[in-house]
């Protein structure tokens, strides 16, 4: 008989053992490779079109965004309005995300009506006209919405710190201007839908609670479009050009009381066999709210509310960066701890017992990532995308349960050099 007096023993997350819910793939009739992950208890599914139409792509800078957002704004037979009240009849949520190499289109809703929202989501695909009063509208937005975030420090620092690592022509480092959106027209917009979109490369993730009819649905309504499979295309060859100089201060905002800091440098992709290892080493720095940044900036010294390190989620290349807001009077004194707290993990292996607790933490966060269809496949996206399989992922699980404290005192050693990093204040 079970004693509750007793309470339950706990068990540390590193001795758990972890497994990724597998997929089904199949291929439809254009080429277009679909990802099933057919799990969970609601009634609920996911689909997430993903197209290589990034601003790797665009021939001008803000095409590939606008073409994304204006995939909603109007069809041969619907107006944006009509569109949007069309998904809101069946309780479904089009959402689209344009990023570097990809953008993508993502439907939520209940699987019931699954039948009914395909045909609507694939008319978007093949027949969406792209309004030149909807660009208008679409432009003068951003360009409101532009004018108001370049009075945030903190929207100026990121944008900013990207252009020092990469260089303004690539598109890592290109960010948006009041003159570009200004000069978006429409043809070009349309152009790149053509090209990217109707005759595009893709891939589908469906996640939840599958209907069994599902593949056909997929076929009937995807499968004949003019697609050209999901092999991503060759992307255009673009040199990183970081900036020579290292440390930036830049006024903003001289009534404001805080100071957005960025501390960054260049970092390897996935691929790197440091990768995995690193993705430990910066959780014990700044990666989660028990890290070292966190106990000395914000709790021992006050400076901040928050202060994060993390490895950018970016395919070609990555970054290590170290973002935080905090009182112009400490901005100085915040950047000297950070390097203090470098310095600390060159000089000193980590104490096992705070290794262990990173280690826990980071396990944990695993599990949640694989709580739910649709954390799944959110999962294996992330693999396909980069090139990588399932090995991947229980290779860094692997790493999580395994590094030493002298590979990544190591590790410090090699990429935490103060004089590798970019500096930028923004007050």
């Amino acid at each position: 008989m079970l004693n509750r007096k007793t309470a339950p023993g706990i068990t540390d997350a590193v001795k758990f053992h972890l497994d990724l819910p597998p997929h089904e793939k199949i291929s439809l009739s254009n080429g277009v490779d679909v990802f099933l992950v057919n799990m969970g208890t609601l009634d609920t599914l996911m689909m997430n079109i993903v197209f290589y139409a990034g601003n790797y792509f665009e021939p001008v800078n803000l095409v590939a965004s606008a073409a994304n957002f204006l995939l909603k704004n109007g069809t041969r037979s619907k107006t944006a309005y009509e569109i949007n009240e069309y998904f809101e009849y069946y309780g479904a949520y089009l959402s689209r995300h344009a990023a570097h190499e990809t953008a993508e289109l993502t439907l939520h809703c209940l699987n019931k009506h699954v039948d009914e929202l395909l045909p609507a989501v694939a008319e978007l695909i093949s027949d969406s006209v792209l309004p030149e009063e909807e660009l208008a509208i679409y432009k003068k937005n951003m360009q409101q919405r532009l004018q108001v975030n370049l009075r945030k420090n903190d929207f100026v620092a990121s944008r900013l710190i990207d252009t020092y690592l990469f260089g303004e022509s690539h598109p890592y480092g290109r960010y948006s201007s009041m003159a570009e959106y200004e000069a978006l027209q429409v043809e070009q917009v349309r152009d790149f839908y053509k090209t990217f979109y109707q005759q595009g490369r893709c891939m589908i993730f469906v996640a939840g609670l599958l209907p069994e009819n599902i593949q056909a649905q997929l076929e009937k309504y995807f499968g004949g479009l003019p697609l050209r499979g999901s092999v991503r295309p060759d992307l255009p060859e673009f040199s990183l050009q970081p900036a020579k100089q290292k440390k930036y201060r830049i006024t903003n905002d001289p009534d404001g009381v805080q100071g957005a800091i960025r501390i960054s440098r260049n970092f390897p992709n996935r691929h790197h066999p440091d990768f995995q290892k690193m993705l430990v080493l910066n959780n014990l720095f700044g990666g989660f709210f028990g890290s070292r940044l966190m106990a000395n900036i914000r709790e021992d010294k006050g400076y901040t509310y928050g202060i994060h390190s993390y490895l950018t989620n970016l395919i070609q290349e990555s970054d290590l960066m170290i973002s935080t807001e905090a009182g112009k009077e400490v901005s100085e004194a915040t950047i000297k701890e950070v390097y203090y707290e470098m310095k600390r993990l060159c000089d000193d292996p980590v104490p096992d017992d705070e290794l262990q607790t990173s280690r826990n933490f980071m396990i944990g966060t695993l599990l949640g990532d694989l709580d739910g269809p649709f954390q799944v496949a959110g999962r294996w996206k992330s693999l396909v995308l980069n090139g990588l399989t399932e090995d991947y992922f229980y290779g860094s699980v692997d790493v999580i349960k395994t590094v030493t404290p002298r590979d990544l005192q190591e590790l410090a050693n090699k990429y935490l050099k103060p004089d590798d990093f970019y500096e930028l204040v923004v007050i």
